[in-house]
């Protein structure tokens, strides 16, 4: 009796899993504005630019490469709504469309995210090993944003 029911839960968790695949996200990024970006905004050297692209760019702008897993639900429904939460707290892509205050919110609080190791998130380190920060990488962002944060102007 045991083996049926464990037999016919096995089934149903099968059959589920393969229901699901048909559910798969929308992999569509919005469209960039060249003028709505983060270099329309403020000068990025190119050794920021390049930290950026590695550890912060496929959560945090609209140019988001999806990893072959993003075709795996539910892993996909997961690695969306991480993308969609990262955009909503920071957009690299339209940062030029933030209020002075906003701005200088947004590049004290990357200073405080790399420094602090919450970003890049743990979960997507572990498939972007590349995307890790060396202490190096975290001093340039931090120089970086506090230089330019100091520049704004916040009324």
């Amino acid at each position: 009796m045991l083996k049926k029911v464990i037999k016919t839960l096995i089934i149903v968790v099968v059959a589920a899993l393969v229901f699901i695949q048909f559910f798969g996200i929308d992999q569509t990024n919005p469209p960039i504005v060249a003028g709505e970006t983060i270099e329309a905004a403020i000068p990025v050297p190119a050794d920021v630019s390049q930290i950026i692209g590695r550890s912060c760019n496929d959560c945090h702008s609209n140019n988001t490469i999806y990893p072959w897993y993003a075709n795996i639900q539910p892993a996909g429904w997961f690695l969306k709504n991480h993308i969609d939460e990262a955009r909503h707290e920071l957009n690299l892509s339209v940062f030029n469309t933030y209020s002075a205050k906003k701005k200088a919110k947004k590049l004290e609080e990357i200073c405080e995210q790399v420094e602090s190791k919450e970003m890049p998130l743990p979960s997507y380190l572990w498939l972007h090993g590349d995307a890790v920060l060396s202490e190096g990488d975290v001093r340039a962002l931090c120089d970086w944003a506090n230089k330019e944060r100091a520049k704004i102007v916040v009324e």
